[in-house]
């Protein structure tokens, strides 16, 4: 079970907010995610950002927890660059503040952490890594890039089943603003209402 905070959050999102454009936009993974379930196989998801810092780890993290929120079994989620950096620590302060609870396992200029969803779930295990590092999916997974930069950067992700480009403006341009934790807290609710109609999708077809 999801913790409670979380899940309040989750039922609270308006998936009808996701406009016709997005939905094309969603409906190759939503698709993908459907016929993995249906051939009751394993479905491996790797979210792609050049960084790999702000917009590939909500994007992960929050379909984690989606597919646990719709009881969508056998669903890893991972995420890469095309450069290795750090996760960017304002997305973990968001992802707390929204239900999520995180562990920091190391620390240094790469940190790893564990971002809990629920008390017996494995979390979810974060950090930079390139997109084709060993810890991801070498192979039958989805690739979806989630910034444009990264979308032009890899024209060929090795191993994957599909690519498909779910592409979400980059919060970085708030750093240092007084807009800042709002741009943050909106932005990982926008990439979770659609990861929400993702998962709702699958469940209802």
């Amino acid at each position: 079970m999801l913790f409670k905070t979380l899940k309040e959050v989750i039922s609270k999102l308006d998936t009808s907010t996701v406009s016709k454009e997005r939905q094309e936009v969603l409906n190759p993974l939503v698709k993908y995610i459907s016929a993995k379930v249906e051939a009751e196989q394993a479905i491996r998801l790797n979210f792609i950002c050049t960084h790999n810092s702000r917009r590939s780890h909500l994007s992960q993290i929050w379909a984690q927890a989606m597919a646990a929120y719709f009881n969508i079994n056998n669903v890893s989620c991972y995420s890469g660059g095309t450069e290795a950096t750090a996760m960017f620590p304002k997305v973990g302060e968001t992802l707390v503040q929204q239900g999520f609870r995180i562990l920091n396992l190391s620390k240094g200029e790469n940190p790893i952490y564990a971002i809990k969803y629920s008390d017996n779930a494995a979390p979810v295990i974060a950090f930079s890594k390139q997109f084709g590092d060993a810890f991801n999916p070498a192979s039958e997974f989805a690739a979806v890039l989630t910034c444009s930069s990264a979308d032009e950067g890899c024209p060929v992700v090795l191993g994957c089943d599909l690519r498909v480009p779910v592409t979400y403006e980059d919060p970085k341009k708030s750093d240092g603003t007084p807009e800042q934790t709002e741009t943050y807290f909106n932005r990982s609710l926008e990439i979770a209402t659609e990861m929400k109609f993702v998962f709702s999708a699958v469940g209802n077809r």
